[in-house]
């Protein structure tokens, strides 16, 4: 019976993917098309703890990854962790050979108990607790950071749960099983952050550490390696500066090849999915723990360069090669994030900047065409929705916008905690999760 419930659901798998998910899902990072535009017409722009909110759940554990739905049913990570006395925690950093000038800025557990959550979306209560792994001894995260940050990615009957190096996990949605699990060590220095990406039969983790950088696809119905490839040479000191934590998209340029595109420090580089042979590469300087998620439109990755000093970039995708000298059309220096996403519609590009800057672009020349200051700080990506952008503040204030060249403020919405998620929207209901709790607002 075991081996027939195996087969049945790598079938299963087979048979469906993101594309055949009903349209009232948002299956992955930043929804259907990974970029943060839902298809809801009407969710509210005025919200809080008592205005327009369906329920409110609370959660365990400490989490930054996002609410993922399908089906009626909302699924989050969580960590749940021991958490050490101060006097352990020093003790812990100090035994991990970590420099003591470092400590203020870094948290560690000692313990990690790694969940799968599966919340009704009709009343918000939590249907099922799935236990993953316990790691003992974790390694030191940044305090901005979570044990859990990597989003999970639905896939047909399957949800595919990713945390860096404590492991991957393909999880039957209808039983709780686990069809398969995968372990690739990796030194992360601040804690995992790159989610999971499903394209076809593959499930593709960019796993950009501090002593190897590398893009591996697996199997997403085995869990076998595919294919792996390592990242082009960079130039940089240590290897602090050559970790990342972005995660793919995938497109088909206009000579018909298909591109795994995937984000690295100093590079961004295009890979052909069936292979993971390198297709283009371009050097954009010495930008490095890489978080936001690049978006694609007619022909031109547009993307964030990560910390130091972060660059918006249009590179077009129809090359060959290195093409840092040929196929770059315009960078912008200007109010862009280290972390949250960039948002494309309509001609325009807008960004939040980690400092709360929000910035409007010209796609077509990357050309400023307004600036607001919001206030507070960000990490969450912005997402459209009802004709309206959504930012989410580490406070818990919940900006919203009228996209267009004006870019005028409709409303600003607070709740209790701070978001690092970034939202997902469903059914014409925005669900939010901070924290210690989710929401349904609609």
């Amino acid at each position: 019976m075991r081996h027939h419930s195996i087969l049945l659901s790598i079938s299963i798998c087979l048979a469906l993917s993101l594309d055949s998910l009903a349209a009232d899902s948002w299956p992955q990072f930043r929804g259907p098309s990974g970029d943060g535009i839902a298809k809801a017409e009407s969710i509210p722009i005025e919200f809080d703890e008592s205005t327009n909110v369906t329920w409110k759940t609370l959660l365990p554990g400490r989490a930054w990854s996002s609410p993922v739905v399908a089906d009626d049913v909302i699924w989050v990570t969580t960590a749940i962790e021991r958490v050490p006395t101060e006097d352990e925690r020093i003790a812990m950093l100090r035994e991990s050979g970590i420099e003591e000038k470092k400590f203020k800025q870094l948290s560690i557990a000692a313990s990690i108990e790694l969940k799968l959550l599966a919340i009704s979306f009709e009343d918000g209560s939590i249907e099922r607790t799935i236990d993953l792994t316990t790691i003992t001894e974790p390694d030191a995260i940044h305090s901005l950071n979570s044990y859990a940050s990597p989003t999970p990615v639905i896939d047909g009957g399957h949800i595919y749960c990713h945390f860096g190096t404590y492991g991957t996990f393909c999880i039957e949605r209808s039983t709780g099983e686990t069809i398969w699990n995968r372990r690739f060590p990796l030194v992360h220095s601040v804690g995992p952050g790159s989610s999971p990406y499903v394209h076809k039969n593959l499930l593709v983790l960019i796993q950009d550490g501090v002593e190897r950088q590398y893009v591996v696809a697996l199997d997403k119905a085995t869990g076998k390696t595919i294919w792996e490839t390592d990242r082009p040479e960079m130039d940089a000191p240590t290897g602090d500066q050559k970790k990342a934590y972005c995660t793919p998209i995938a497109i088909t340029d206009k000579r018909g090849r298909e591109q795994l595109i995937c984000m690295a420090s100093q590079w961004m580089v295009s890979y052909d999915p069936k292979s993971g042979d390198e297709i283009w590469r371009v050097y954009h300087g010495k930008g490095f723990s890489v978080v936001p998620r690049p978006v694609y439109n007619d022909g031109v990755v547009y993307f964030s360069t990560g910390f130091s000093k972060p660059e918006l970039w249009a590179v077009r995708v129809d090359g060959q090669g290195d093409v840092t000298t040929s196929h770059v059309e315009w960078t912008q220096s200007q109010g862009i994030p280290a972390k949250p996403s960039p948002l494309l519609h309509e001609g325009l590009i807008y960004v939040i900047a980690d400092t709360g800057v929000a910035s409007c672009f010209g796609v077509a020349d990357g050309q400023p065409v307004w600036k607001k200051r919001i206030g507070g700080d960000y990490s969450a990506s912005p997402i459209l929705a009802g004709g309206h952008i959504y930012l989410g503040s580490h406070d818990g204030k919940v900006t919203v916008l009228k996209p267009g060249r004006e870019g005028k403020i409709v409303a600003e919405n607070v709740v209790e905690g701070q978001i690092m998620a970034s939202p997902a929207v469903v059914d014409d209901s925005l669900i939010l999760r901070t924290d210690t709790a989710i929401y349904r607002f609609e």
